[in-house]
């Protein structure tokens, strides 16, 4: 398999680091191809006989067996840790449980260690480090022969510094060995330019527990002011139905020449990752749900992979570092409001196919953070398109929310609602560009019926930074 341009470059300057320092830091954006990267890196490295084994981390089973079949498949030796094996794939959760006979062999051979999407272990000494980067610093860092860091979101939400990194200069910037960033992968052709398509509503109700109702002109305002609404927002049906119509409209029309094109859901959590499934189930669409409560999540990620089915829902499960090539559109439906998070996610709609079309889409309410997020992606690469569709059905009455105490318990299902005036989707007009010179502008506002549902958020995903 040939290398991409910058999987070459990335590579050769590894190896000439390595003459003279021991650990190398690669930010590249996801979905450029990391893992291929690492392969190559070992197979050399193993040839000129630099290393004599290779350990791989990562934060997830999926990500590890990923990992692990792309350097089987380059080492043309088995990575699973056994008599004779060119090493071994494991999770960051791994690393608190290995006997000291396992770490001898830093003692004895010359390993190379690999740690995807290293911003998960944090430290720079053992007394601020989190349980995964002490660890590293005590176990690898200085035994280790070479250590070879992936990363394509090269921060922490909580600002903790990311282990095995340098900081430089009064901001603290972390300085990485090479950089590929999502500009030059789109410009390359390695990765699909994103369009984001923020949901508005400029006729927002929201009744409080002493029944007074509140009108709001934008979901931005109402966010100001209710800072839980957004997590309410998430979980309300009509809500979800509403996004769910457009990304099913969207990824129908790219099924049309690619088949095989899929959508995903991040969902809040098991829950509601259920009631997403009846939904999309209720229109006709093929479902696969994910998360760590299903067993055996890996096999049937490998499934999907490799499948036709439209969409794939996801907790907690196809957040970062998972291959699957074919998705094309998300709906963004997590709680989680960091950049961190969000980018991770847009990163699975970005990998190229050799597919006709190459379209990529992420779905989101116009939620401040969410929006400021877009914004700073537009920003850096003009290519990227911030959308609005315009909605308006010719009788808007209030998008309402009913806030008040509610038992975590509550199904989703089961909450009181009114019927909704429909939104006939072959009548609205196609998405309209609003982004100008990289700056997303909200000049426009999705616009739905009425409805009123009692709902609470009920976040039961082991999500951490």
């Amino acid at each position: 398999m040939k290398l991409r341009r910058w999987q070459d470059e990335c590579l050769n300057l590894a190896l000439s680091h390595y003459s003279q320092h021991r650990h190398f830091l690669c930010l590249a954006t996801p979905g450029a191809g990391k893992s291929i990267l690492a392969a190559e890196l070992t197979r050399r490295m193993m040839a000129s006989r630099q290393i004599d084994l290779v350990l791989c981390f990562s934060p997830s089973v999926t990500v590890a067996e990923g990992l692990c079949l792309a350097m089987e498949e380059r080492l043309a030796r088995r990575l699973d840790g056994a008599l004779g094996a060119a090493g071994g794939s494991y999770t960051y959760q791994s690393l608190m449980f290995f006997k000291p006979e396992f770490w001898s062999m830093l003692d004895h051979h010359r390993v190379l260690v690999i740690f995807d999407e290293i911003h998960h272990c944090s430290g720079t000494t053992p007394d601020n480090a989190n349980a995964w980067g002490e660890e590293i610093l005590l176990r690898i860092q200085e035994k280790a022969a070479f250590t070879l860091a992936l990363t394509g979101t090269p921060w922490r939400s909580d600002k903790a510094p990311i282990v095995l990194s340098r900081y430089l200069g009064p901001e603290g910037r972390i300085q990485v060995d090479y950089q590929y960033g999502l500009r030059e992968a789109i410009r390359d052709g390695v990765c699909r330019t994103p369009r984001i398509s923020l949901i508005e509503n400029d006729h927002v109700s929201i009744t409080g527990p002493d029944a007074q109702i509140r009108m709001f002109s934008s979901l931005r305002d109402l966010f100001a002011e209710e800072g839980s609404a957004y997590s309410i927002l998430i979980q309300q049906e009509q809500a979800i139905r509403y996004m769910l119509a457009s990304a099913c409209t969207r990824l129908e029309k790219i099924r049309h020449s690619n088949p095989a094109a899929a959508g995903l859901v991040i969902a809040a959590s098991v829950k509601h990752a259920e009631r997403v499934v009846q939904l999309l189930r209720a229109d006709d669409q093929q479902v696969t749900v994910v998360s760590y409560h299903h067993p055996d999540s890996a096999t049937t990620i490998q499934q999907f992979r490799s499948g036709t089915s439209g969409w794939i829902v996801s907790v907690g499960m196809i957040s970062e570092g998972t291959d699957i090539p074919r998705l094309q559109v998300c709906c963004y439906l997590s709680p989680i409001k960091t950049e961190l998070h969000y980018r991770q996610v847009l990163g699975r709609v970005l990998r190229r196919t050799a597919a006709t079309n190459q379209e990529a889409w992420l779905y989101t309410f116009a939620e401040p953070k969410l929006v400021e997020y877009a914004n700073r992606i537009a920003e850096d690469i003009p290519e990227v398109e911030v959308v609005v569709r315009e909605a308006s059905p010719p009788k808007v009455t209030p998008f309402a929310i009913l806030m008040g105490d509610h038992s975590a318990q509550d199904d989703i299902a089961n909450q009181p609602q009114v019927e909704l005036s429909q939104v006939n989707l072959d009548s609205i007009p196609s998405e309209t560009l609003i982004a100008t010179n990289g700056k997303a502008a909200l000049e426009n506002r999705y616009s739905w019926g009425a409805f009123r549902e009692a709902v609470i958020a009920t976040f039961d995903s082991p999500f951490h930074s």
